[in-house]
């Protein structure tokens, strides 16, 4: 089992990155907003406990499945602990799979983030994201409640890759990945 954790900043193209890396691997794509969404829908609001249930529930049966794999997409506040506690309970649903961890670290300027969150695969995908105004809003609350991208050295994890996709199309990020990683 392998399991790859996208992350990066809002915006940046995980799910766009992951949709072309699932195409070219035995990989499975987990996007974050495949709990928030319906999630939202149902209460009407975001609910962190709830996306969080059903996403340990998935992660735990699919663990346990003869899949080869899984993306999962993630917004990592560095500077929160809560966030290096919550990749690593996730983990260790996994470890006893004998699962190999991969992290790639997208980033992108806020300028070019602003632009791709208006993207129609962003807003296909993400019904939360199409009041353009609240969505770009929150983009930038984001930006300065946490500090969503690494400083270099400090993610000493086996098999992570940090890759500037500012100006490469996702396929090309998504071949990087596979030929980095031998997935």
């Amino acid at each position: 089992m392998k399991l790859l954790f996208m992350i990066g900043n809002a915006a940046v193209g995980k799910m766009t990155v992951g949709q072309e890396l699932m195409k070219i691997t035995g990989l499975r794509l987990f996007h974050n907003h495949m709990t928030i969404e319906p999630v939202i829908e149902i209460f009407g609001q975001f609910n962190p406990v709830a996306i969080n249930r059903l996403r340990h529930v998935i992660f735990e049966e699919f663990a346990k499945s003869d899949n080869y794999g899984m993306i999962f997409t993630y917004m990592w506040a560095f500077d929160w602990k809560s966030d290096w506690d919550y990749i690593e309970a996730v983990k260790s649903i996994f470890k006893p799979y004998n699962t190999k961890f991969y992290y790639v670290e997208l980033v992108a300027s806020q300028k070019i983030r602003l632009e791709r969150n208006v993207t129609e695969n962003r807003l296909k995908h993400k019904a939360a994201k199409r009041d353009i105004e609240a969505s770009n809003q929150r983009l930038l609350e984001d930006d300065a409640l946490a500090r969503l991208e690494s400083i270099d050295g400090e993610i000493s994890f086996e098999n992570y890759i940090k890759i500037d996709n500012s100006n490469l199309a996702p396929d090309v990020v998504a071949q990087m990945i596979k030929e980095r990683f031998h997935l």
